[in-house]
């Protein structure tokens, strides 16, 4: 389906105007000189719009009141106001309000397409992000979709493995909703989060007296997850002594609340999630075979964000959507846009996410995020991520690379959670690995 704009301005030029470049590009357009008539047209047919252009000053109905109107009618539709030069303090009240951006009186054909651009991305991201699809452009990700939509009905238990960051929990939730379970909840537990001690009554529940907190029964989260989907994130480090108990959950579907003797059974899809590689947790002893094998009877591997280069600038341009909700969306400045690709990402989606949440915060008002709004990691030109790490003065081993960036961010942050946010780990995960390096 072409864009379709929509054009309601009383000077019969600008409509003109307007009308016939955006019809040199392409584009459908639909014009109104009274906004009564727009606004009766689209009460009684609700037609689908890319965008609407509203002059500001108008008469006997104002822009802001057509605006304000539109907001009712056409929630999800942006709207571009139409300015004059002595009128843009009304301008930004319309962006308070909720107008998407403003075009400001005289402008030429590439102000105007420039503007239009931008609100067709605006709405083929929020079109891809509200469908039930995935948002990536990436043929190797699409393809692990498209998959694993084929594998949701069944109940196949499905391990996600993947680098810190890259959206294997939205791949579970993915999962669960094309799955004939889709109308019952999907059960969530990060095994990092929980001590030893604590893993085993949230999995499968407690008696009333069966430790010394425990005041009542309680049911885990196998049982309320009955008849729904289970995620096991980080599984790879779940306890050895839980291993065995979730090795026979996942034999017969049967357990045992902690303090009681009756064995119960739970319906539950499991799946688990993991960032280690947990072929090599076999050899070292701290993760079961047996559990390994049944918790992959199909297995899926997210490609990090540095090998995904076509949803670097996708995700870029969604996130500042996101954070700037009706306000105006500043566009991405092709130098931001060239040092987001070099950057490598290694705390993958989720880093990106905090790094363009920041940018749109620090340009709050502003139609651009430039260099100046990204961390000083990444807008500052640099050989390489590898020798600023020092590499360069001699091979190091992956531990101490991995200390060297973990110092680097923390000397850069302010706090352990945004830390652990950039880093894409959390903050449990976090705090062992500055114990491990004495940090």
């Amino acid at each position: 389906m072409k864009p379709h704009f929509l054009i309601i301005d009383d000077e019969p030029n600008i409509l003109k105007t307007m009308s016939v470049a955006l019809r040199s590009a392409g584009y459908d357009v639909t014009t109104y000189p009274l906004a009564s008539n727009a606004l009766t047209e689209i009460e009684h047919s609700r037609p689908h719009y890319t965008s609407v252009f509203i002059d500001l000053m108008m008469h006997p109905i104002d822009g802001l009141t057509v605006l304000r109107r539109l907001q009712t009618l056409l929630p999800d539709v942006p709207s571009i106001i139409i300015t004059a030069h002595g009128t843009i303090e009304t301008a930004v009240e319309a962006l308070k309000l909720g107008a998407y951006d403003y075009l400001q009186k005289p402008f030429d054909q590439r102000e105007l397409l420039l503007i239009t651009e931008r609100v067709i991305r605006l709405s083929e991201v929020r079109a891809a992000h509200s469908s039930d699809s995935f948002l990536t452009n990436d043929p190797e990700l699409l393809s692990i979709l498209k998959t694993a939509e084929k594998i949701a009905p069944s109940d196949l238990t499905v391990l996600i493995e993947g680098e810190t960051g890259t959206g294997k929990e939205l791949i579970a939730d993915f999962i669960h909703r094309h799955s004939i379970r889709s109308g019952m909840p999907i059960i969530k537990l990060n095994c990092a989060a929980l001590s030893p001690e604590l893993i085993e009554s949230e999995l499968f529940g407690h008696a009333k007296g069966s430790f010394t907190s425990a005041i009542k029964d309680r049911v885990g989260l196998v049982e309320a997850a009955n008849g729904g989907t289970l995620f096991l994130d980080e599984i790879g480090e779940m306890p050895t002594s839980m291993q065995a108990k979730m090795l026979r959950f996942l034999q017969n579907r049967e357990f045992q609340r902690v303090g009681e003797n009756n064995t119960r059974t739970s319906d539950v899809r499991i799946v688990a999630a993991t960032n280690r590689n947990l072929e090599q947790a076999i050899l070292e002893g701290t993760f079961r075979e047996d559990l390994f094998y049944r918790l992959s009877a199909f297995r899926i591997l997210v490609p990090p964000l540095r090998h995904r280069k076509d949803d670097i600038i996708l995700l870029a341009e969604y996130f500042i959507i996101q954070a700037a909700k009706n306000g105006l969306t500043p566009e991405v400045s092709e130098e931001v846009k060239s040092a987001l690709l070099s950057y490598e990402w290694r705390g993958n989606v989720r880093e990106l996410e905090n790094v363009m949440i920041r940018a749109s915060v620090l340009a709050s008002g502003e139609r651009q995020i430039t260099l100046a709004h990204l961390p000083e990691y990444i807008a500052k030109p640099r050989i390489s991520n590898v020798e600023d790490m020092g590499m360069n003065s001699g091979l190091e081993s992956l531990e101490e690379v991995e200390r060297k960036h973990i110092t680097a961010i923390l000397s850069k942050t302010t706090s352990l959670e945004e830390a652990a946010r950039i880093l894409g780990i959390d903050s449990a995960t976090l705090w062992r690995k500055r114990k491990k390096y004495g940090l």
